[in-house]
């Protein structure tokens, strides 16, 4: 792997400038950097006004296989009329490249945040989520990977393993909390649900609001079941995330049958994302844009928070999942 790459090291301005210029785009404005961890996006004006978005793949995350995927799925949902951020093609090209990058050229679609504790808007939501699923059922990916406890436990817990960043001091408490939390998962998890194409990342802060909703960024699509997509926009206590879940499923059901078994899934999928995203933390860390956006994870208090967070995972285990209301 060329380490610089990986980290954007050779991902320089006029690389991007003359990426952009090979498509005959003319930048006017400047780039101006959206944000993104995993991969490079910046937001920028042609010479005729036109707004874009480029978006440079982090090197050796996902293959060209899988990032077609995820472009032919925006394509698929935005040919169902569902309001989705898709790429444009050069050549009849999504796909692109320049000096070892893959990159993707998308318009730039502006709006406002979505507002979570808005009810109405969730609802809208829920009824988009029926929509976008509902294409999601027509095929799976065949080249990206299904949410599976291998990639979103038992890999993040070598990872664990293998860190140095943890405290010496308690890094067995650590890997203990870290067990005790995917043997509580490992004990829920089944795989009694239908596959189909998610969002896999469908959290407040990847749907935007103009006239309606707008998904955007399927960097973390892949296959899984439908309540993936559904309970990262639930928050609060257990009564409320209830009335949430009970409108976004009556909402959704408008387009999609949903499965309410896969409401005991929600638990597991969020100590699943718990892990997945601290290790995921961890495997970035030589990339400086890490430790500069996350300078906390060197101090024993955020570990110690950390411990408590499994711990509290695994209690929340334990309880029973959400039920909704009967229906007479």
């Amino acid at each position: 792997m060329n380490h610089n790459a990986f980290t954007f090291q050779t991902l320089h301005p006029d690389t991007i400038m003359d990426a952009l210029f090979e498509r005959g785009i003319r930048v006017d404005s400047g780039l101006t950097p959206l944000n993104s961890y995993e991969n490079r996006v910046y937001q920028f004006q042609d010479e005729d006004r036109r707004r874009y978005v480029v978006k440079f793949y982090r090197p050796e995350r996902w293959s060209a296989e899988q990032i077609q995927e995820e472009h032919q799925f925006a394509l698929d949902l935005l040919g169902d009329e569902v309001p989705v951020a898709a790429p444009l093609a050069f050549n009849n090209q999504t796909l692109l490249t320049h000096q070892g990058f893959y990159y993707a050229i998308f318009p730039s679609m502006g709006g406002r945040q979505f507002e979570a504790d808005n009810l109405d808007q969730m609802e809208w939501v829920g009824r988009y989520l029926g929509r976008l699923h509902q294409t999601g059922r027509k095929a799976l990916f065949a080249h990206r990977p299904d949410m599976r406890v291998k990639e979103y436990l038992l890999e993040p817990r070598q990872v664990f393993e293998d860190c140095v960043l943890i405290p010496a001091s308690l890094k067995d408490s650590f890997l203990r909390a870290a067990d005790q939390l995917i043997e509580a998962v490992m004990g829920q998890w089944h795989n009694r649900f239908t596959n189909l194409r998610l969002h896999g990342d469908c959290h407040a802060g990847n749907i935007l609001w103009r006239d309606g909703p707008l998904f955007v960024d399927l960097d973390d699509a892949r296959n899984g079941p439908a309540i993936q997509d559904l309970w990262m926009l639930l928050h609060g206590d257990k009564p409320e995330q209830r009335m949430q879940l009970e409108m976004i499923i009556e909402a959704y059901e408008e387009f999609c049958e949903f499965d309410t078994a896969e409401i005991s899934l929600i638990e597991p999928l969020r100590a699943m994302r718990l892990v997945y995203y601290l290790a995921w933390i961890i495997r970035r860390w030589d990339d400086p844009a890490f430790p500069k956006n996350f300078p906390w994870l060197t101090g024993e208090d955020y570990w110690r928070d950390q411990i408590a967070t499994f711990l509290g995972q695994v209690k929340a285990l334990q309880e029973p999942p959400l039920q909704l209301m009967p229906i007479y």
